[in-house]
């Protein structure tokens, strides 16, 4: 009798086992049906180009990009030992530390002025984010005007305090640095916007508490206001430095990566060697090693950054 008992209880635990695992293949296959739109579209867009990438950086290709010879890893080996190249991932090294802090920062300082409760500063806050509105295209030819060597605003500003003028779009010394403050401007308005509503989702009663105790304003902003703010700080920081490596737009409209390269970030060095000398093999390494800059330095930020970001 004991043993009929223990091997329908066995019985009974595998058939138990067995509808739980039919349960979790039809949760899985569900799930798969809900996620579908967004995996075919993901990849048509996404993945399909990825491996069509991988696929071409090992073939050289003629000028419609079809593939003629397979080369192996001698795309990589040319594009390493060419001087423009070299050039071309300094200058987007230069600008990522050129754009993403100035970014941050000024975007900072923006909201946390617009978080103050004054008359009238939704005004502010309406101007502080308008940039975002604006298309690259036309926030290029805007700079564009303001950098003219005769007829732009900031050389009429220097001449009239008797300074010469600069070639701020010319000058291989200034092109860097004067796309960089396009890119920052066009850029403010989206981080302004997203750490204003950082600020705005810190619990007050922290305030009153400190302020009870007698805290003043840049202590409360320096214990309070940035450790509580630092999630947001955090993935705009992530965001910014992804977008800078991938900027295009404003180089192809203000300096087409000239004077000397000294603008040629690596996207335009790409979009050059694909859609200018048909080299669609070496264009696909480039993307490629651009990914992978890009996905490194994003792991190293967060192992790194994540560690001081303080989760309420």
């Amino acid at each position: 009798m004991n043993d009929i008992t223990v091997r329908t209880e066995t019985d009974y635990a595998i058939e138990f086992n067995k509808i739980k695992k039919i349960h979790r293949i039809q949760s899985f296959f569900k799930g798969i049906l809900f996620l579908l739109p967004s995996i075919l579209l993901f990849s048509v867009f996404l993945f399909y180009p990825m491996m069509k990438t991988i696929y071409l950086s090992f073939f050289l290709t003629d000028n419609s990009g079809a593939t003629t010879v397979y080369v192996g890893l001698d795309n990589f080996k040319a594009i390493f030992s060419s001087p423009i190249f070299l050039q071309s991932l300094k200058v987007t090294l230069l600008f990522v530390v050129y754009t993403v802090p100035g970014t941050v920062l000024i975007s900072l300082v923006l909201a946390i002025l617009a978080n103050e409760k004054l008359r009238g500063i939704g005004i502010f806050r309406t101007i502080f984010s308008s940039t975002m509105g604006i298309s690259v295209a036309a926030a290029s030819v805007f700079w564009m005007f303001l950098f003219h060597p005769t007829i732009g605003w900031l050389n009429q500003i220097l001449a009239t305090l008797g300074i010469e003028a600069i070639g701020w779009l010319t000058d291989p010394d200034w092109a860097l640095l004067s796309v960089s403050i396009s890119t920052i401007w066009m850029n403010i308005g989206f981080t302004f916007l997203i750490l204003l509503g950082g600020l705005q989702s810190i619990d007050s009663y922290l305030y009153e508490s400190a302020d009870i105790d007698g805290a003043s304003y840049f202590y409360k902003l320096r214990r309070i206001t940035i450790p509580m703010l630092s999630p947001t700080l955090f993935f705009v920081i992530t965001v910014s430095f992804i977008n800078a490596f991938q900027t295009f737009g404003q180089v192809d409209m203000l300096t087409r990566g000239g004077p000397q390269n000294e603008t040629n970030v690596i996207v335009y060095s790409i979009y050059q060697e694909a859609f200018m000398n048909y080299q669609h093999g070496s264009a696909s390494a480039q993307a490629i090693v651009l990914f992978v800059i890009i996905l490194v330095l994003t792991l190293i930020q967060f192992k790194l950054g994540e560690r001081k970001v303080h989760y309420q």
